[in-house]
């Protein structure tokens, strides 16, 4: 399983406009392509979980992720934002790179948790914020991936 299996070229973003979490998920909503239904269901499920705990993991990123059954399959999206977005992060900073996950309540092939584990560690790699804020192309992301093995 490597996570470009599950990036779009459409999914990515290197101009999210958002300055606040609620905007910056539905900036991140729209990338997946849903339609306006789907799309303000995702985003409801996704403010709740936001409700129980930020998932701003500090050094300017954020794993926004849930389950719901709009997705019939498991979908990523990556945005950046220049500016910064304020979204409770637990150390309290800005987020500039935002990772989202949603996944259908039931998976046969079980993908949530180990994506969402693979995004977190790649994210957590020292030079990894860097990088993804000097990108500007999705081909310039999906060879990050690569790189980086994930």
């Amino acid at each position: 399983m490597r996570l470009r299996d599950f990036f779009t070229p459409g999914a990515i973003s290197f101009d999210l406009q958002a300055t606040d979490k609620d905007s910056a998920l539905d900036e991140l909503v729209r990338l997946l392509g849903m339609d306006v239904r789907a799309g303000d269901t995702l985003l409801r499920v996704l403010r709740r979980r936001e409700r129980l705990g930020s998932t701003g993991m500090g050094r300017g990123i954020a794993i926004p992720h849930c389950r719901s059954l709009v997705a019939n399959r498991l979908h990523l999206a990556y945005a950046h934002s220049r500016k910064g977005v304020e979204f409770q992060a637990i150390d309290g900073k800005p987020v500039h790179h935002l990772f989202l996950i949603v996944a259908p309540p039931l998976e046969i092939s079980n993908q949530y948790l180990p994506v969402l584990g693979r995004i977190a560690q790649f994210a957590k790699e020292s030079d990894v914020p860097d990088r993804l804020a000097a990108l500007a192309q999705p081909d310039g992301f999906f060879q990050l991936l690569e790189e980086k093995g994930v």
